[in-house]
């Protein structure tokens, strides 16, 4: 079962076996069973996120 949560003010979690598809077509390896991806458009990782949101959203996001 996958699970998907949404972070306030944060990425959104993944947890659970997932096949990630670039923009590309090709598949991203995923090596962990957690994944958190980027929903603040600012992370240099994308589709990743690499703490980079800190201060991006506001108090509602």
């Amino acid at each position: 079962m996958v699970e998907i949560k949404i972070k306030k003010n944060g990425p959104i979690l993944v947890h659970g076996k997932v096949r990630l598809e670039g923009p590309d077509g090709e598949e991203i390896v995923l090596e962990k069973e957690v994944i958190a991806l980027c929903r603040c458009g600012e992370s240099t990782n994308k589709p990743f996120c690499d703490g980079t949101h800190s201060g991006c959203f506001s108090p509602d996001s």
